[in-house]
């Protein structure tokens, strides 16, 4: 990426009742900025199908507003309940759909490397990966209540520094190695 050319990253957090994103503006290694942060709100639709419908239509509207270069989702995480991980897989690829629909380049990322990414930890809470986001843009608040909205942000910087190939070079496999390697990244 040329150090002068801008990137336009849109991440999402896909939920069937909270969708969470974030859209980042990249230059060079260091710099980015938080252009946007929010959710898309599904549980006031009863029926799964018009949840599905309001992101596919949401995420264009994203798409379509905003124009970003890549659509950094996370990929959904096996838990116990088979219908739940049917929904947001679902829910994952109506959003990737929208994008792909627009002609973005979609870029999938498990939950831990995005935690990984972030905080130097696969197993970070939200709130310490909404932490060291603040930390890393350089704001005291996000001016959202939900951690939604914060892991949509974390896919867009995870793909930001996977770009760069900021922390799967290696050098950061623990919290102190992470601290250690990223001084302007952590304060």
């Amino acid at each position: 990426m040329s150090k002068l050319q801008e990137r336009i990253i849109l991440g999402i957090d896909p939920g069937t009742n909270v969708l969470g994103y974030g859209i980042i503006s990249c230059k060079g290694k260091n710099d980015i900025d938080l252009v946007v942060l929010g959710i898309i709100e599904l549980k006031k639709y009863g029926d799964h199908y018009l949840k599905l419908k309001a992101i596919y239509e949401r995420v264009q509207q994203l798409v379509d507003q905003y124009l970003p270069d890549d659509v950094a989702i996370e990929a959904p995480f096996f838990g116990k309940n088979v219908q739940s991980m049917l929904k947001l897989g679902r829910a994952q690829g109506v959003a990737m759909a929208a994008a792909l629909s627009r002609s973005v380049p979609i870029f999938e990322y498990a939950p831990k490397k995005i935690k990984m990414a972030i905080t130097g930890q696969g197993n970070a809470s939200k709130e310490q990966v909404a932490a060291m986001l603040q930390n890393i843009l350089k704001t005291k608040d996000f001016g959202v209540k939900t951690l939604d909205a914060t892991d949509g942000l974390a896919a867009a910087v995870c793909h930001f520094y996977q770009q760069q190939n900021y922390v799967s070079n290696g050098k950061a496999n623990s919290w102190s190695a992470f601290v250690k390697n990223n001084p302007d990244r952590v304060k």
